[in-house]
């Protein structure tokens, strides 16, 4: 209406764009997973890795750190957790932008589509990180920021649509609901 076009010659005029998110998509190659069963949280020693381990896990995949442990390395000594097992090609797609909260809502369940098909994959990951300099963590929870900002919450899915949901907020934010 009305309010539309004054707003549109408004963003225009102040020249003002939408910026569309980015889009990355990379393929590792024999990489070390953890071995996951969903109704095992907290791990079985020599059966299923935790959900803390996992979450290590992710984080290091996501950095691209190096899984080999071996001594030679300043960088890390990290490697995958203990069950694990080697995936021939694990593909890895980074959305980095403002993304609000129906296409985030879409994407899962398109996610959850991939398993609707045999698949080899026992399961997959979904984290969504927000701004660290937001000024809204959870719901309408003010932001606080004193180091890191960290907000993120991490969707586990696995092949028979069990997930875990995992969340994570820096030590300055209330936990969410």
């Amino acid at each position: 209406g009305a309010e539309g076009s004054t707003l549109m010659s408004y963003f225009s005029k102040n020249q003002i764009q939408a910026l569309k998110p980015k889009i990355t998509f990379s393929t590792l190659r024999d990489l070390q997973c953890p071995v996951l069963e969903s109704n095992e949280l907290q791990g079985k020693p020599d059966e299923s890795c935790s959900t803390e381990e996992l979450f290590e896990w992710l984080g290091a995949v996501w950095n691209q750190v190096s899984l080999d442990n071996k001594s030679s390395s300043f960088l890390s000594t990290y490697c995958c957790p203990q069950p694990n097992t080697v995936v021939e090609k694990a593909f890895l797609c980074t959305i980095t932008g403002f993304i609000i909260p129906e296409k985030i809502i879409h994407l899962l369940e398109q996610l959850c589509c991939y398993f609707r098909e045999p698949k080899l994959a026992y399961w997959l990951t979904l984290t969504v990180h927000g701004f660290a300099d937001s000024p809204v963590s959870w719901r309408e929870s003010e932001h606080g920021f004193h180091k890191g900002g960290e907000n993120l919450y991490n969707f586990v899915i696995f092949r028979n649509l069990d997930y875990w949901l995992q969340m994570a907020v820096g030590t300055n934010d209330d936990c969410p609901p």
